[in-house]
């Protein structure tokens, strides 16, 4: 989680600059990274910081391609599921 003490003080998590606020609503906090300007939200506080760590993570190519069971859990028919880079996408052109 991004509160946990890195284990050396040259781990680039060490500089992290983040922002934790909770919603208008009082039901979400949100946790935002001001290095990378991502952000993710959780129940928790906790939950939004693990969410956000997850998120980084990603933007930094770590991570799995999904399975074609996580993929049904999510609504998305294997069949209709293509890789590759947003620049090559038709949808966020």
């Amino acid at each position: 989680m991004s509160t946990d003490t890195p284990a050396h003080v040259d781990d680039p998590a060490a500089a992290q600059t983040i922002t934790l606020t909770l919603s208008e609503d009082e039901e979400w906090w949100v946790a935002r990274d001001e290095e990378t300007a991502l952000s993710s939200q959780g129940r928790t506080r906790g939950a939004a910081l693990d969410n956000l760590d997850e998120a980084i993570a990603g933007f930094h190519g770590e991570g799995h391609a999904p399975t074609e069971e996580e993929l049904r859990e999510i609504g998305v028919d294997p069949e209709n599921n293509e890789s590759g880079s947003i620049e090559d996408s038709e949808i966020f052109e």
